[in-house]
């Protein structure tokens, strides 16, 4: 997980995320954050492939976004809180841990399309 990306959103230009670390080994994606005390403003984990996500034994809240195999978002929650789950959504393929908040401030909406670069 020592890559770092951009997460922009393809529609109407916006950075979801400028420090976005990928987990696309089996071992990084069960462990995912659970190690972590927090994210910070910018920062967000990229889980692919994934379908849904929970937060259980998590430390902090998060915000998710769970995209199909072309980028677009079938699914976005915001302040998903410790202890939770948010069941996979049809068609989803990979999903974006964001901090808490994120997307009360980026205009992330269910149809646009997510670049990870």
């Amino acid at each position: 997980m020592t890559q770092h990306l951009v997460a922009r959103d393809a529609v109407n230009g916006a950075i979801v995320a400028n420090r976005v670390t990928v987990a696309s080994r089996r071992l990084d994606r069960a462990i995912g954050l659970l190690r972590r005390s927090h994210l910070d403003a910018g920062e967000a984990l990229w889980i692919t492939p994934c379908h849904g996500v929970h937060t259980w034994f998590m430390r902090f809240s998060i915000d998710v976004i769970a995209m199909d195999a072309d980028g677009v978002v079938v699914d976005a929650v915001s302040t998903l809180k410790p202890w939770r789950m948010r069941l996979p959504k049809p068609g989803a393929h990979s999903v974006l841990e964001l901090s808490a908040g994120t997307l009360l401030t980026a205009p992330v909406k269910i149809g646009d399309r997510i670049q990870i670069q």
